[in-house]
């Protein structure tokens, strides 16, 4: 079990949480092709595919091939889109959506990592639109995710400028570090996807979430302990005094290192832990997780 840390000198840690279907149940993204539909955003065509996207996604996860068509699908799909609108729906809809689909194993980690003096960093390959207001929810100290080239209209082009998949989250993970004195050997990192590999590999305390097949066997070849998270449950819910955040107002900082650079731009959260101060009077982590 995670101990409160009551000396936060340094070397300071942080734990790395990947967000579809580790933090939360489903893609964060597809999840909100309703509300897009509703805003007028997409067809009711594209809604469908988006929601067959969804199946495909849970049911048996996604390789490199696939999230490579992915990634080509849905930034051809918001080219156009106005990011205001795009920010204004997701706002508008965050708690319906995304509250009933957030892990309550999860949830217990991220308020447990806090407690011991960790930051709480979302790296996520969706889109930062929709990240950043789930990380702000979720109480979470920084968040690194996919950005989409804005034009001089306020409209998506269509075009990544940081893609966040794969070897990335890794550059990230250690730009992070740097920058924010993390050690990386006592850090710990979360996630469902073989895709996720480099990531878990960065951090001296790797765990992996309802793992893939693929991830599975790695796990298995690495020593890596496995989690199951099955019980979503919402906020309220779990903490029946918790206010839910006003509408997220994240300010991003610009990214530091030459990884970041070539890629694009790493966008950090504000350090908002409005639930996870709430959270910090509940009880006791669940004993799946006696191990960390």
């Amino acid at each position: 079990m995670l101990s409160p840390v009551e000396n936060h000198s340094l070397p300071r840690t942080a734990a790395f949480f990947d967000l579809d279907k580790t933090v939360i149940a489903k893609s964060s993204t597809l999840t909100f092709s309703k509300s897009f539909y509703q805003g007028g955003l997409i067809s009711r065509r594209a809604a469908l595919r988006t929601a067959y996207t969804q199946f495909v996604f849970l049911a048996g996860g996604a390789d490199h091939d696939q999230m490579e068509r992915m990634r080509e699908y849905l930034s051809a799909l918001c080219k156009g889109w106005n990011v205001q609108q795009v920010r204004e729906i997701v706002a508008e809809t965050l708690h319906d959506l995304i509250d009933p689909i957030i892990y309550d194993e999860a949830a217990s980690l991220i308020e447990q990592h806090h407690m011991a003096g960790r930051d709480v960093v979302i790296v996520s390959t969706s889109g930062a639109e929709v990240v950043e207001p789930i990380g702000e929810l979720l109480g979470a100290d920084r968040v690194v995710a996919t950005r989409m080239v804005v034009g001089d209209d306020g409209c998506f082009t269509g075009e990544v400028e940081y893609y966040a998949y794969g070897p990335t989250k890794a550059e990230a993970v250690r730009e992070l570090a740097a920058s924010e004195g993390y050690d990386l050997d006592g850090c710990y990192a979360y996630s469902d996807s073989a895709t996720d590999i480099p990531m878990l590999s960065a951090v001296g305390h790797p765990y992996v979430v309802n793992p893939d097949r693929a991830l599975r066997r790695e796990a298995a070849l690495r020593n890596w302990p496995v989690l199951v998270f099955n019980k979503p449950v919402r906020l309220k819910q779990r903490l029946p005094a918790f206010s839910m955040p006003a509408r997220p107002a994240l300010m991003a900082a610009a990214a530091v290192g030459a990884a970041a650079a070539t890629a694009g731009l790493v966008w950090y959260a504000n350090r908002r832990r409005v639930a996870a101060r709430a959270a910090r009077t509940t009880g006791r982590l669940d004993h799946r997780f006696a191990r960390i």
